[in-house]
C-alpha cells in the first residue's frame, strides 16, 4: 500500500509540474506583455493550470470514476479559499513590498502543490480512489 501511495504522489508531482509549466508560461506572457498588476496575471494563469491539473490527476493519479461535477465543485471549494488568500499574499508581496513576481508565484505554486494534493487525496477522491477504467485495466492484468 505504501508503494501505491508513493507512486500516486510521484504522478501528482509530475502532473503538477506540467501544470506549473502552464501556469508560469501563462503568467510570464501576461506579466511581460501587459501592463497588468500581479493579481490578474496570477488568477488567469492559476485557472489554466487548475483545469489542466484536475483533468490529468483525476484520471491518472487518483484514477477516480467519481461524479465529475461533484469533484469539480469540491476542487472549486478549495480554490474559493486558496485563491483569495494566495492572490492577496501575492499582491502584498509583489505589489506592496516589491518582491520579485516570479519568486512570489513560485511560493504560491509550492503551497498550492502541497495543499491541493492533501485535499484531493483525503477529501475530493477519498472514496473513489482507483475506480475508473484505468484502474480496472490494471486490476485485470
Amino acid at each position: 500500500m505504501k508503494r501505491k501511495e508513493l507512486i500516486r504522489s510521484l504522478k501528482f508531482l509530475l502532473f503538477s509540474l506540467s501544470a506549473g509549466i502552464i501556469e508560469i508560461g501563462a503568467f510570464s506572457l501576461l506579466n511581460e506583455l501587459t501592463a497588468w498588476s500581479y493579481w490578474p496575471c496570477y488568477l488567469i494563469a492559476l485557472t489554466l493550470s487548475v483545469l489542466w491539473n484536475f483533468t490529468l490527476n483525476r484520471r491518472y493519479t487518483f484514477q477516480s470514476a467519481s461524479n465529475v461535477p461533484k469533484a469539480m465543485a469540491l476542487v472549486f471549494g478549495f480554490y474559493c479559499v486558496f485563491t483569495p488568500l494566495s492572490t492577496w499574499l501575492g499582491h502584498y508581496l509583489a505589489d506592496v513590498l516589491g518582491w520579485n513576481e516570479y519568486l512570489v508565484t513560485a511560493i504560491n505554486m509550492i503551497a498550492n502543490f502541497v495543499l491541493e494534493f492533501l485535499y484531493d487525496r483525503f477529501v475530493v477522491f477519498r472514496d473513489s480512489l482507483d475506480t475508473n477504467c484505468v484502474a480496472e485495466k490494471k486490476r485485470g492484468k
